[in-house]
């Protein structure tokens, strides 16, 4: 696989450039970051929650912990961690714990950590375990343009 379907198609379609690294399989995003010889702080890490009204994507960078308290106060709602069975239906094309930031490409919305707003350029899970997806801060920022922004991690 190089990057899901669903993924590469809403890139496309808003005209975002792109390109993608290989990289051996990891299984976690600080392997991922060691594996691809990329800076921990700029490999974008989602998390998905959810609350009684659906789900939402927490994004974070591989360096960082979300501090779920803090999201539940950010979002006004009571958060769970999404089972791994929830994550395979929301985003049915990517392999189990390969989940890209790009909530709007799969209907989820995006809340991301304020430390990752301000980037020159990203770095995420392209939907399985051997390929990233890098692009400027300026595009990564562009496809998560109704994102929340704001503090909800801390360095891990």
């Amino acid at each position: 696989m190089t990057i899901a379907r669903r993924l590469q198609d809403y890139i496309d379609s808003e005209g975002i450039t792109y390109d993608t690294l290989a990289h051996h399989r990891t299984a976690t995003t600080s392997q991922t970051a060691e594996a691809a010889h990329v800076p921990g702080n700029r490999l974008a890490k989602s998390v998905v929650v959810h609350h009684e009204m659906g789900y939402a994507l927490a994004v974070v960078p591989a360096t960082h912990r979300v501090e779920l308290s803090t999201l539940q106060d950010v979002m006004n709602r009571r958060l769970g961690l999404a089972s791994e069975e929830e994550v395979s239906e929301l985003f049915n094309d990517c392999e189990t714990g390969a989940v890209p930031p790009i909530g709007e490409a799969y209907g989820v919305p995006v809340i991301l950590d304020e430390s990752l707003d301000r980037a020159n350029d990203i770095y995420f899970e392209g939907g399985d375990h051997r390929t990233l997806v890098h692009m400027s801060g300026t595009n990564f920022r562009n496809l998560t343009k109704d994102a929340r922004v704001a503090r909800f991690s801390h360095p891990s």
